[in-house]
């Protein structure tokens, strides 16, 4: 029984005219029977396994072009259109042989041989069923499989997950790349010869274009090399939206600043990627901050916040109304700005090897260098297993000699991120500048894979190293293995805040149109509280902030670490609030808590006309004791409608909006995508970099992806 009589076989049991997911089928089972037989006859391996390979590209594409199946259903476009393409694409791409063809043996003679097409190192196999026991032959066996009944609800194409896995012929690998047989540098190379593809990790790649092909894989079979393909590992803190609060029983709200950008980057990411981003990515309270908005600041340094508050009607709910607190910090003049003692730690790790990855971020710190001053310095150190020093502290006037460090930068390697962090931390404090910037600007695509690497580990390190005066930025680089979660956990224990730099548009936004607020702190230790009047507001919810949240006994607490806040730096946050006897009212009334604060509130007569009362605390740099301010609101802070309140405010209601139903908040369900658009467009007011104009295009890509 030879491979060619089976293929004959194979062709006559399913012709052009049967239907894709049957060929789909067929196929796969094939490639395990002619698996078989090369295994049962080892000396005509070479002339089963070079025929097997063009013989059926040519059983795929032949259907392709007739004029018949090309008039048949979309379904079968989808289905072998694409995988013919592939395995056309990668017999043309480089031309290297399976085997050599020098080798083959058995019925074909050498220049029936040399016809045959070359397929070329990247395409996956991927090992289906064992063909059903029997005398049948192995053609009418693959058939078989393929006529089998299948689960009527089983999609027609498998999306891939990370339990699948993509196979190589060890032989082959080693043939095609002159490697050992099995070595890990000839599948590292067979991984790379795949072809890359917008939003696909590379090394999930591998199995997709046969993934709609192929049944659940088998066990592999003996002589294989397996690739277990990585799961995505993007990672972000599951952190459920705050609660509606009655104000009788916890009338009191306490939080961290949060001056972090990094989940509007994200979003963004997704939604010019075609898809929704993934809901724990979404903090509201980034997103709003995000934008630089025009609240008033402060006149002078001594007092480094003022805070103005709006009380107005909630777009989506007319039985609420909001009260947007908007904080404003000082901005320190550019003249006056301390000297800068900055460390780059620069992650070079293998995975950095892509062009949203270490090519970006050398950029991004080209822009930065080009911004600072002379007299500042510049240290860099890179890890990538082991940390090592680039450069040492050297002062801007050597420009040429910082850039070209950077330049030199390559990646390779695992990610040794704890002991980088020691030597960047040891290397700020060799050139620590008193009264000056002194600041470890960390810059990785993902997880620290050696040495401590849990979050809590590495949480330590920085606490331990933040009593040294040097504050920390931690910026993201590229997808697929961010490990957000840890970047917020290390920027809010480091005295230092978090963003993620997906274009070099945001490089500059955040490293230069940004950098005082970037790189200058004027506080640390920011708290806000919120007390609400129980005579006049029956309910609120804070949103965003989840990850923020507070103690109320932190807020005097000054042992308790919380956010800090730059030269410049906005900081908003937006309370959905229920007025007494509204409709909205979610909570019953006390039957007997009632009574027992009431006297307490008559005696307080002076405050009955207040709505809330508004304290921030906050530590001067390199000050261990913390201040207050204080702020009443009452209703000469409301106004009667949306379209009263200040332009800004309106605004970032609207992004506030947006975030709510990006991360599935129920308060915004009847809130439509279109309403948010509107609310952004008739508020965006100057816009000289764009970015209101982007958010508004995000907004409209958010509403076509969710009609899907």
């Amino acid at each position: 029984m030879t491979v060619d009589k089976e293929l004959e076989k194979l062709s006559r049991l399913t012709p052009p005219a049967a239907t894709p997911e049957a060929r789909a089928r067929a196929l796969a089972a094939a490639m395990q029977a002619f698996d078989t037989a090369e295994n049962n006859a080892p000396a005509a391996q070479g002339n089963a396994k070079g025929w097997r390979q063009s013989s059926i590209i040519n059983w795929i594409w032949s259907p392709i072009m007739n004029k018949k199946f090309l008039a048949g259903s979309a379904l079968a476009t989808l289905l072998v259109i694409p995988a013919a393409g592939y395995l056309t694409i990668e017999l043309t791409r480089n031309g290297s042989p399976i085997v050599d063809q020098t080798e083959i043996a058995g019925d074909l003679s050498k220049s029936e041989a040399s016809k045959q097409p070359a397929a070329t190192v990247g395409q996956p196999v991927t090992i289906a069923p064992q063909a059903p026991a029997g005398n049948n032959s192995l053609a009418e066996q693959s058939v078989a499989v393929a006529q089998a009944p299948q689960d009527k609800e089983a999609p027609a194409v498998a999306k891939p997950d990370s339990s699948q896995t993509s196979e190589f012929d060890a032989n082959d690998i080693a043939a095609l790349t002159n490697k050992p047989e099995g070595s890990a540098a000839a599948l590292g190379a067979a991984k790379r010869s795949a072809p890359a593809a917008p939003g696909i990790a590379p090394q999930r790649q591998l199995a997709e274009p046969m993934a709609a092909m192929a049944p659940s894989p088998a066990p592999p079979a003996e002589g294989r090399v397996q690739i277990q393909l990585d799961p995505d590992r993007e990672r972000f803190a599951n952190a459920a939206a705050n609660p509606i609060k009655s104000v009788a029983t916890d009338p009191v709200s306490t939080f961290s600043a949060d001056v972090d950008s990094a989940s509007y980057a994200f979003v963004r990411r997704s939604l010019t990627g075609g898809a929704m981003p993934d809901p724990l990515s979404v903090r509201v309270e980034e997103m709003i901050n995000y934008f630089p908005y025009d609240w008033p600041g402060p006149d002078n340094a001594e007092q480094p916040f003022k805070a103005t508050v709006t009380v107005m009607p909630t777009p989506w709910n007319h039985d609420t109304e909001l009260m947007h607190v908007a904080i404003k910090g000082y901005d320190i003049a550019p003249a006056t700005t301390p000297h800068a003692n900055l460390v780059f730690l620069i992650d070079v790790s293998g995975s950095m090897d892509e062009p949203d990855k270490l090519p970006l971020l050398k950029s991004a710190f080209r822009l930065l260098v080009n911004r600072m001053k002379p007299d500042d310095t510049v240290s860099i150190v890179t890890y990538a297993g082991n940390a090592g020093t680039v450069l040492t502290p050297t002062r801007v006037a050597e420009k040429s000699k910082i850039l070209s460090a950077i330049d030199r930068l390559e990646a390779g390697g695992s990610t040794g991120g704890a002991e980088g962090i020691e030597a960047a931390y040891d290397l700020a404090k060799q050139g620590f500048v008193k009264d000056g910037v002194n600041r470890v600007m960390l810059a990785t695509d993902g997880d620290f894979n050696v040495g401590p690497s849990s979050d809590e580990d590495l949480k330590r390190i920085i606490e331990e190293r933040r009593k040294d005066g040097i504050f920390l930025t931690v910026l993201g680089f590229g997808r697929g293995n961010l490990n957000d979660s840890l970047m917020q956990t290390l920027a809010q224990n480091g005295n230092g805040s978090a963003a993620y730099i997906d274009t070099l548009a945001e490089a500059q936004k955040t490293l230069v149109e940004e950098a005082g607020s970037t790189l200058f702190p004027i506080a640390s230790d920011v708290k806000f509280q919120v007390e609400f009047n129980p005579e006049r507001i029956a309910e609120y919810r804070l949103i965003g902030y989840e990850t923020r949240a507070l103690k109320r006994e932190d807020f005097n607490n000054d042992r308790v670490d919380a956010g800090d806040i730059g030269s410049g730096h906005s900081v908003t946050a937006i309370y959905e609030i229920t007025p007494k006897g509204s409709p909205a009212v979610m909570n019953d009334d006390l039957r007997y808590g009632a009574a027992d604060k009431a006297p307490a509130a008559a005696a307080d007569s002076a405050h009955h006309g207040e709505l809330a009362f508004v304290k921030m605390r906050y530590k001067k740099p390199g000050e261990d004791k913390s201040a207050l301010i204080t702020t009443p609101v009452d209703d000469n802070n409301a106004v009667t409608t949306l379209d009263a309140a200040p332009q800004d405010v309106r605004f970032s209601v609207a992004v506030a909006a947006f975030g709510q139903k990006l991360s599935h908040v129920a308060a915004v369900d009847t809130y439509s995508y279109q309403a948010i658009a509107d609310l952004a467009a008739a508020s965006r007011g100057t816009d000289a970099f764009g970015y209101r104009s982007d958010f508004l295009g995000l907004v409209r890509l958010a509403d076509g992806l969710s009609q899907r």
